[in-house]
Protein backbone atom coordinates (compact mmCIF):
# COMPACT_ATOMS: atom_id res chain seq x y z
CA UNK A 1 0.00 0.00 0.00
CA UNK A 2 1.47 3.48 -0.90
CA UNK A 3 -0.23 5.58 1.21
CA UNK A 4 -1.45 5.32 4.88
CA UNK A 5 -5.16 6.11 3.70
CA UNK A 6 -4.93 2.74 1.82
CA UNK A 7 -4.02 1.27 5.10
CA UNK A 8 -7.18 2.80 6.59
CA UNK A 9 -9.14 1.68 4.48
CA UNK A 10 -7.95 -1.67 4.75
CA UNK A 11 -8.64 -1.60 8.76
CA UNK A 12 -11.86 -0.35 8.74
CA UNK A 13 -12.94 -3.27 5.96
CA UNK A 14 -11.97 -5.39 9.01
CA UNK A 15 -14.28 -3.64 11.43
CA UNK A 16 -16.62 -3.96 8.41
CA UNK A 17 -16.59 -7.61 8.29
CA UNK A 18 -16.44 -7.51 12.39
CA UNK A 19 -19.67 -6.49 12.26
CA UNK A 20 -19.40 -3.10 13.75
CA UNK A 21 -21.97 -0.33 13.56
CA UNK A 22 -19.43 2.37 14.54
CA UNK A 23 -16.18 3.39 13.05
CA UNK A 24 -13.81 5.80 14.33
CA UNK A 25 -10.96 7.14 12.81
CA UNK A 26 -8.24 9.60 14.49
CA UNK A 27 -5.26 11.11 13.07
CA UNK A 28 -2.81 12.91 15.16
CA UNK A 29 0.41 14.65 13.74
CA UNK A 30 2.19 17.14 15.68
CA UNK A 31 5.29 18.83 13.68
CA UNK A 32 6.53 20.31 17.32
CA UNK A 33 6.33 16.67 19.08
CA UNK A 34 7.52 14.81 15.36
CA UNK A 35 4.35 12.30 15.96
CA UNK A 36 2.02 11.20 13.51
CA UNK A 37 -0.54 8.34 14.99
CA UNK A 38 -3.44 6.76 13.37
CA UNK A 39 -6.15 5.33 15.57
CA UNK A 40 -9.11 3.19 13.98
CA UNK A 41 -11.71 1.52 16.80
CA UNK A 42 -14.59 -0.09 16.04
CA UNK A 43 -17.32 -1.97 18.61
CA UNK A 44 -17.26 -4.78 16.36
CA UNK A 45 -17.05 -8.67 16.99
CA UNK A 46 -13.16 -7.86 18.41
CA UNK A 47 -10.29 -10.33 17.59
CA UNK A 48 -10.24 -13.76 19.61
CA UNK A 49 -7.39 -13.98 21.67
CA UNK A 50 -5.99 -16.80 19.83
CA UNK A 51 -5.71 -15.12 16.88
CA UNK A 52 -4.61 -12.14 18.56
CA UNK A 53 -1.14 -12.53 19.36
CA UNK A 54 -0.72 -13.09 15.65
CA UNK A 55 -2.54 -11.44 13.46
CA UNK A 56 0.40 -9.40 12.58
CA UNK A 57 1.40 -12.18 10.74
CA UNK A 58 0.49 -12.24 7.32
CA UNK A 59 -0.69 -16.03 6.97
CA UNK A 60 -3.32 -15.68 9.79
CA UNK A 61 -6.32 -14.17 9.03
CA UNK A 62 -10.03 -15.20 9.82
CA UNK A 63 -11.43 -15.19 5.79
CA UNK A 64 -12.31 -18.46 4.56
CA UNK A 65 -11.81 -17.12 0.90
CA UNK A 66 -9.05 -15.78 1.11
CA UNK A 67 -5.95 -17.59 3.25
CA UNK A 68 -3.74 -14.48 3.84
CA UNK A 69 -4.49 -10.96 5.31
CA UNK A 70 -1.98 -8.16 4.87
CA UNK A 71 -3.79 -5.07 6.09
CA UNK A 72 -2.52 -5.46 9.74
CA UNK A 73 1.35 -6.85 8.61
CA UNK A 74 1.72 -4.16 6.58
CA UNK A 75 0.71 -1.07 8.59
CA UNK A 76 2.80 -2.86 11.47
CA UNK A 77 5.97 -3.32 8.65
CA UNK A 78 5.47 0.69 7.95
CA UNK A 79 5.28 2.39 10.95
CA UNK A 80 8.33 0.32 12.54
CA UNK A 81 9.87 1.71 9.23
CA UNK A 82 8.96 5.01 9.73
CA UNK A 83 10.30 4.80 13.69
CA UNK A 84 7.07 3.58 15.22
CA UNK A 85 5.01 0.68 16.48
CA UNK A 86 1.61 -1.32 16.19
CA UNK A 87 -0.58 -1.78 19.07
CA UNK A 88 -3.77 -3.82 18.67
CA UNK A 89 -6.42 -4.12 21.61
CA UNK A 90 -8.91 -6.20 20.95
CA UNK A 91 -11.83 -7.85 23.55
CA UNK A 92 -14.02 -10.93 22.23
CA UNK A 93 -18.06 -9.33 21.72
CA UNK A 94 -16.43 -5.79 22.83
CA UNK A 95 -14.56 -4.37 19.42
CA UNK A 96 -10.95 -3.51 18.18
CA UNK A 97 -8.31 -0.53 18.58
CA UNK A 98 -5.70 -0.60 16.70
CA UNK A 99 -3.22 2.18 16.83
CA UNK A 100 -0.10 3.26 14.83
CA UNK A 101 2.88 5.50 15.79
CA UNK A 102 5.18 6.88 13.00
CA UNK A 103 7.63 10.12 13.37
CA UNK A 104 6.31 12.89 11.66
CA UNK A 105 9.68 13.48 10.07
CA UNK A 106 10.62 10.55 9.30
CA UNK A 107 11.92 9.83 5.98
CA UNK A 108 10.07 6.94 5.22
CA UNK A 109 6.57 7.23 6.80
CA UNK A 110 4.16 6.61 3.93
CA UNK A 111 2.29 10.40 2.72
CA UNK A 112 -1.24 10.49 4.42
CA UNK A 113 -2.87 10.32 0.58
CA UNK A 114 -6.61 10.63 0.16
CA UNK A 115 -8.08 10.29 3.01
CA UNK A 116 -11.38 12.36 1.97
CA UNK A 117 -11.42 10.10 -0.50
CA UNK A 118 -11.40 7.09 1.90
CA UNK A 119 -13.87 8.69 4.45
CA UNK A 120 -16.37 8.76 1.49
CA UNK A 121 -16.06 5.32 0.09
CA UNK A 122 -16.40 4.05 3.83
CA UNK A 123 -19.79 6.35 4.22
CA UNK A 124 -21.05 5.77 1.16
CA UNK A 125 -20.56 2.04 0.97
CA UNK A 126 -21.75 1.57 4.59
CA UNK A 127 -25.22 3.44 5.18
CA UNK A 128 -25.74 1.40 8.23
CA UNK A 129 -22.37 2.16 10.46
CA UNK A 130 -21.58 6.00 12.02
CA UNK A 131 -17.99 6.87 10.50
CA UNK A 132 -16.42 9.50 13.30
CA UNK A 133 -13.20 10.82 11.19
CA UNK A 134 -11.37 13.12 13.81
CA UNK A 135 -7.95 15.18 12.38
CA UNK A 136 -6.14 16.98 15.19
CA UNK A 137 -2.77 18.99 14.48
CA UNK A 138 -1.00 21.43 15.95
CA UNK A 139 -2.79 23.99 14.41
CA UNK A 140 -6.27 22.59 15.35
CA UNK A 141 -8.88 19.75 14.96
CA UNK A 142 -11.70 18.96 12.92
CA UNK A 143 -14.32 16.01 13.10
CA UNK A 144 -17.06 14.27 11.18
CA UNK A 145 -19.86 12.21 11.85
CA UNK A 146 -21.75 10.22 9.24
CA UNK A 147 -24.67 9.98 11.86
CA UNK A 148 -24.65 13.46 13.14
CA UNK A 149 -24.22 14.84 9.43
CA UNK A 150 -27.46 12.35 8.48
CA UNK A 151 -29.41 13.91 11.80
CA UNK A 152 -28.28 17.28 10.74
CA UNK A 153 -29.15 16.78 7.18
CA UNK A 154 -32.48 14.32 8.15
CA UNK A 155 -31.73 11.90 5.82
CA UNK A 156 -31.39 8.06 6.06
CA UNK A 157 -28.38 8.28 4.19
CA UNK A 158 -25.51 10.06 2.56
CA UNK A 159 -25.58 8.09 -0.83
CA UNK A 160 -26.08 10.91 -3.13
CA UNK A 161 -23.44 12.10 -5.47
CA UNK A 162 -23.99 15.66 -5.01
CA UNK A 163 -24.20 15.30 -1.38
CA UNK A 164 -21.10 13.50 -0.82
CA UNK A 165 -19.43 15.98 -2.95
CA UNK A 166 -20.41 18.59 -0.81
CA UNK A 167 -19.02 16.02 2.37
CA UNK A 168 -15.71 15.84 0.41
CA UNK A 169 -15.45 19.15 -0.17
CA UNK A 170 -15.89 20.20 3.34
CA UNK A 171 -13.71 17.75 5.00
CA UNK A 172 -11.23 18.73 2.38
CA UNK A 173 -11.61 22.88 3.71
CA UNK A 174 -11.50 21.73 7.08
CA UNK A 175 -8.49 19.79 6.84
CA UNK A 176 -6.65 22.62 4.81
CA UNK A 177 -7.11 24.87 7.70
CA UNK A 178 -5.58 22.59 10.37
CA UNK A 179 -2.49 21.44 8.07
CA UNK A 180 0.94 21.94 8.41
CA UNK A 181 1.34 24.76 6.21
CA UNK A 182 3.65 24.87 3.29
CA UNK A 183 6.70 23.37 5.36
CA UNK A 184 9.49 22.39 4.01
CA UNK A 185 11.05 18.33 4.40
CA UNK A 186 14.46 20.65 6.02
CA UNK A 187 12.20 22.47 7.56
CA UNK A 188 10.49 19.50 9.68
CA UNK A 189 14.27 17.92 10.37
Amino acid sequence: MKTLSLNILDIAQNSIRAKADEISIEIKESFTNNRYQIIITDNGTGIPENILENVTDPFVTTRTKRKMGLGLPLLKYHAELAGGGLKIDSRPGKGTKVTADFLFNHIDRQPLGDIVGTIIILVASNPEINFIYRHVTDNGEYSFSSKETKEYLEVDTLYDNALLEDIAGMIGENLKEIQASGLTFKEMQ
